[in-house]
């Protein structure tokens, strides 16, 4: 049972379901009617055990999925984003789209070419054209 609190717990539990159904029982094989009720009070103690226990500070916050980020530097990656893609609507109309899908959505030129159906030489240029266009507005806002 993995302590001998909870195998004491469990003993007396035995011996109460066992008094219980005294007047039930036929007189025979003591020992195996016994021993059936103690594995069914363990079986079920075990299935219960996972749902009882409860996480320890030290495992609780392992089992957090982790990006290895603060709060601050989420906070100011959310900030990041958000001015990339205020500057990306700067933009006109064929760099706007391309930008933000390359810059803020973080799609790959080819992943851009397939859901826009351009070619990728023309979605290369345009990006290259964006690139220089939005280097142009941070130049200026300073």
């Amino acid at each position: 049972m993995g302590n001998s609190f909870d195998a004491e717990d469990l003993t007396q539990e035995v011996f109460l379901s066992a008094y219980k159904k005294l007047s039930e029982f036929d007189r025979t094989y003591e020992k195996a009617w016994l021993g059936k009720i103690a594995a069914n009070k363990c079986l079920d103690f075990l299935k219960q055990a996972g749902r009882r226990t409860i996480p320890t500070a030290d495992t609780y916050f392992l089992e957090i999925p982790s990006n290895d980020e603060t709060p601050e530097e989420n906070y100011l990656g959310q900030e990041a984003k958000k001015k990339v893609y205020v500057i990306c609507n700067q933009l006109a109309t064929p760099y706007q789209e391309v930008a933000i899908k390359h810059y803020y959505n973080e799609l790959s030129v080819q992943e851009i070419a397939s859901q826009t159906g351009k070619n990728i030489k023309t979605v290369q240029t345009q990006l290259y054209r964006a690139k220089a266009m939005i280097k142009k507005i941070i130049e200026r806002s300073g």
